[in-house]
């Protein structure tokens, strides 16, 4: 059977797994989709970075200054809800196309505006939509082109966010403290058009599909489900947004504050983007090694784990605040929560049908946004109350614990499957 761009065959190996996964052709696509997600998620890093910058601009608070943040982070969320169920029945071509258009878009308006709601709203509308296509929906379609290794290929998808974090600030800092902000996103503008938009023409060819099933209708081919739970899906999935929400309210104070808390402290934006850099190379170096955990124990206990890291990383940003400290803890938080995100990825492929992948994928995705966009306004507004980000860290690891209760509960519903057939499951 031949597809557009490449020749995939839909035929099982000597193992009854589809012979097209974990072969030569989804590596390279992995390679695409980490590529194009390192330069359409510079959204969520550049707006971090200018955050002090556009509160003295249009006079806000702390609170107001962090809503383009949240407004992002809601985008983000919708993005890959929506998305992902397009994908699902579409592909990811079409979607990833549309997504830099729209990014491409939202930076050049965003240099247009004269308040800070105006930059909000455009921030959610454009910037956020656009950078959702470029992680769920590509963990989804990336998740059926590999068995064997599942994990890792996921996590290093995801890892395009962490890179874009890594990269981007230390690209921007000098342009920004230079030519201003506005400079900044034109050059984005420029990257995402010359760049990102062509590299998704690579990702044209389709999932094979089995022409056999009792209707005679082609499904996708795909791995089964690894793991069962006493847990009705229903029950999951609501766990898992629960989840979600939790642990990325406590992951939002050090990833949405820590340029203003640096510059808080006198070190200047330069330093925080520095310290934001450090916590996302810790992140890709998390990412990956989850993903390659996972493989071994499953996304639960992967998930647990990398949730205990991150309370104990949250727990050292309180006595600790001189300069070298902070670069140590920023990148051991980096290093803990890094994992967190992509595991949640990893259980829907493990517990649910292959075939409901990229809605259930962006509905956990939905809630970790959200809780990360609620975390990064109430961090805001508890400094505003406070004068100090100490009780935004204690606010953290309070949601830390109650994400490490409810991941303990699953796991303790949970078992191995003992179905390992290789499925087309719809």
């Amino acid at each position: 059977m031949t597809y557009r761009l490449f020749n995939i065959s839909s035929q099982l190996d000597d193992t009854g797994q589809p012979s097209f996964l974990d072969g030569g052709y989804s590596w390279l696509r992995l390679a695409v989709s980490v590529l194009i997600a390192t330069i359409g998620s510079v959204g969520m890093w550049s707006i971090i970075i200018i955050l002090p910058i556009l509160q003295t601009e249009f006079g806000a608070s702390r609170a107001e200054a962090s809503l383009p943040f949240a407004a992002i982070m809601i985008g983000f969320g919708m993005g890959n809800l929506l998305v992902g169920r397009v994908v699902d029945r579409f592909g990811i071509f079409w979607p990833m196309a549309c997504s830099a258009i729209l990014l491409a878009a939202g930076f050049y308006l965003s240099t247009q505006v004269t308040s800070i709601w105006q930059f909000a709203a455009i921030q959610g509308l454009f910037i956020g939509l656009g950078t959702g296509t470029c992680f769920g929906p590509l963990m989804s379609d990336i998740s059926h082109w590999f068995s064997k290794r599942l994990g890792i290929a996921i996590a290093a998808t995801a890892s395009g966010n962490y890179f874009a974090g890594m990269l981007w600030p230390l690209a921007l800092k000098g342009i920004i403290e230079t030519e201003g902000w506005r400079s900044a996103y034109m050059v984005i503008l420029v990257v995402i058009l010359a760049i990102m938009l062509p590299l998704s023409l690579l990702l044209r060819t389709r999932r094979p599909t089995s022409d056999i099933s009792a209707t005679n209708t082609a499904k996708p081919v795909s791995a089964a489900p690894r793991q069962t739970t006493s847990l009705s899906f229903r029950s999951l999935q609501n766990l898992k947004i629960a989840a979600g929400v939790c642990c990325c309210v406590a992951m939002s104070m050090p990833q949405v504050h820590i340029v203003a808390y640096a510059t808080d402290l006198g070190y200047g934006i330069g330093r925080g983007a520095e310290m934001l850099s450090l916590m996302l190379t810790g992140g890709i170096i998390s990412r990956l090694a989850s993903g390659v955990l996972s493989d071994y124990i499953g996304g639960v206990r992967t998930l647990l784990i990398g949730s205990a890291l991150q309370a104990t990383a949250l727990f050292l940003y309180i006595p600790f605040d001189s300069l070298s400290a902070l670069y140590i803890i920023s990148f051991l938080f980096g290093l803990s929560q890094g994992g967190i995100v992509p595991s949640y990825a990893v259980i829907v492929r493990e517990y649910f049908p292959a075939g409901e992948a990229g809605k259930r994928v962006g509905i956990i995705i939905l809630a970790t946004v959200s809780g990360m966009a609620f975390g990064g306004w109430l961090n805001g507004a508890i400094y505003d109350l406070t004068g100090s980000y100490d009780a935004a860290f204690i606010n953290g690891i309070i949601w830390n614990m109650a994400n490490l209760l409810i991941i303990g509960f699953i796991l303790s519903r949970s078992k191995r499957s003992t179905g390992g057939s290789m499925a087309a499951l719809a």
